[in-house]
């Protein structure tokens, strides 16, 4: 008995033997091998996402024709656009050239002495106040000018600064002089005599430049005029408190 089951543990032990049923050691199943792919099949290829059809090729005369179409827009309307943005800021610039003037001659306005302390105190602060922020605001027009033109320039703002500088001397000089500037830059018929020399230094000027000087020739007038105001009135308090003072002397 012993014998039997001796070799049938050595037979189970050889290689490509299978155990007889009804021994005591089962064996595990083997493997099944992968199929073999069939001949002539290959395994598919990922799929690639469809491109979208492409619109024809537009002919060159085509894709010319929005940006020449562009191109004579700006060449009609782009310099009167140019033209009227420089004319606002023109505006923009005089009109705070208006503000500043119209502060200054508050602050320094001769009905300033005939209010209460506190009110021309008050008065003074707002001018200020208005005065700084009106300075916070930078308008700039550039002038394009050539070499003659820049000569002229300044010429002509010398011929000027000369004349204000001696304001304080002598007024009533200052503004004859002033007059006969302002009658060369005028086109109307001036009401006195002309600077010749004057006439010829702001034809040479740009166009924007003789504008310029025209507006600050009326200013220093104005102001002229408005210290003159000023002074005739100073004289008329004085003459008047003289009066009364040699009444109560009578």
């Amino acid at each position: 008995m012993a014998g039997q089951e001796s070799e049938a543990a050595a037979s189970a032990a050889r290689p490509g033997r299978v155990p007889p049923a009804g021994c005591g050691h089962s064996a595990a199943p083997a493997p099944r091998p992968a199929p073999l792919p069939k001949k002539g099949r290959r395994p598919p290829r990922p799929t690639q996402p469809s491109l979208p059809d492409l619109p024809p090729s537009l002919p060159r005369s085509a894709l010319q024709e929005p940006f020449s179409r562009r191109a004579r827009q700006c060449r009609s309307s782009g310099p009167g656009e140019v033209e009227a943005l420089r004319d606002a800021a023109a505006s923009m610039e005089q009109e705070k050239e208006t503000l500043l003037e119209m502060i200054h001659n508050i602050q320094n306005s001769q009905d300033m002495r005939n209010i209460s302390e506190g009110e021309r105190e008050e008065l003074n602060l707002t001018a200020k106040r208005l005065m700084g922020r009106t300075l916070t605001v930078e308008v700039s027009v550039e002038t394009i000018r050539n070499s003659q033109q820049q000569e002229s320039l300044f010429h002509a703002t010398r011929m000027i600064d000369e004349i204000v500088g001696k304001l304080l001397d002598d007024l009533e000089d200052s503004k004859s002089r002033l007059m006969s500037l302002y009658g060369a830059c005028t086109s109307e018929v001036p009401s006195g005599p002309i600077d010749q020399k004057f006439q010829t230094v702001v034809i040479g000027c740009a166009i924007e430049d003789q504008k310029k000087i025209k507006r600050r020739l009326e200013t220093l007038l104005r102001n002229i005029e408005n210290s003159e105001k000023s002074i005739m009135l100073l004289e008329h308090q004085k003459a008047t408190t003289r009066h009364l003072c040699n009444n109560g002397k009578d």
